[in-house]
């Protein structure tokens, strides 16, 4: 039976965990302690603290609750109502790979006439990350992020993303999906004017601002729910799509990745270790603002779908 993770607030928590079985939703702390459940339901973060045990003790409950929901009515949530809280209350590290959809290099080749390696495995080229800080960046679904102060080409990418359940350190590209915890939605917005400094000299390594383009107040929108791996057959082949104001502006397949899950987790982890509410977005499909010159506006509705993990719903304000 599959089940997933959310956090919410309530007049208690500014971080409650939620569960999900089937099409309904629990409080965990209540519905755990019911059922005699010692788990330590404060937050996703203490979760994935000890995920390898806490996970086999969420999906035995999972099944308790499944077979007899009539049982845990009293523990229920209402989806439609709830104000959902930022995914994890200290997310780790989130690592961001850039340029790693066969289709998005493809689209941003041919709309700025650069020469983008579609096979960059071949060519002996490394996957390439950047970082976005957390607890600034996170916003929970539902929720409104607000315009960057002076931006004028603020931009979305659909995101598959993988956050981590145990240290990971030196691990091969074999091992490297034992490492994940499991996986949810994200967009990473981007304020596209702020990539280059134009006032600094072309050839200058300090041209280029990866802070003010990627790192501001709520860039990060990641949820609803965090699907465990066991229930992601294959993280290779999923539908990812997003919609701005209703209509689809991106729509692919995680098979489009040029690097897979497994392959950047062992790149990253061969430099530096990888822990329990670490993030990994692992780059965004063709169908961005900056490969038509479209930006996104004040009211403007944002919704990633990913296949078997939920939707992400973001208002910019």
């Amino acid at each position: 039976m599959k089940y997933q993770l959310f956090a919410f607030h309530n007049d208690v928590q500014a971080h409650a965990t939620g569960l999900l079985v089937g099409e309904y939703a629990y409080d965990l702390a209540r519905l755990a302690a019911y059922a005699g459940v010692e788990i330590p339901t404060a937050s996703l973060d203490a979760l994935l603290d000890d995920w390898t045990s806490t996970n086999a003790q969420l999906h035995a409950l999972a099944e308790t609750v499944f077979r007899a929901p009539a049982l845990h009515e009293a523990y229920r949530l209402d989806l439609e109502t709830l104000e959902f809280a930022p995914f994890l209350a200290r997310p780790g590290t989130i690592y961001a790979a850039g340029a790693n959809y066969r289709d998005h290099v493809e689209a941003m080749a041919r709309a700025f006439n650069m020469k983008l390696s579609l096979d960059p495995r071949s060519e002996g080229i490394a996957p390439w990350h950047f970082i976005k800080p957390g607890r600034g960046c996170l916003v929970a679904h539902k929720q409104s992020v607000e315009f960057p102060t002076g931006v004028r080409m603020l931009d979305w990418e659909a995101e598959l993303a993988v956050v981590i359940g145990k240290r990971a350190s030196r691990v091969s590209v074999e091992e490297a999906l034992e490492y994940v915890a499991g996986y949810t939605c994200a967009n990473d917005l981007s304020a596209r004017d702020r990539l280059r400094r134009e006032q600094v000299d072309a050839s200058s390594p300090f041209r280029f601002d990866w802070i003010g383009h990627k790192c501001f107040t709520g860039s990060c929108p990641l949820g609803p729910y965090l699907t465990p791996a066991q229930f992601v057959k294959d993280p290779e082949n999923l539908d990812i799509k997003l919609s701005r104001n209703g209509a689809w502006v991106q729509d692919s397949n995680t098979r489009n990745h040029m690097y897979g899950v497994a392959e950047q987790i062992s790149y990253l982890s061969q430099t530096i270790d990888l822990f329990p509410g670490d993030v990994l977005l692992t780059g965004t499909p063709a169908g961005v603002g900056m490969e038509s010159h479209t930006f996104l506006e004040r009211g403007d509705v944002l919704k990633v779908c990913i296949e078997g993990l939920g939707e992400l719903v973001t208002t910019i304000r």
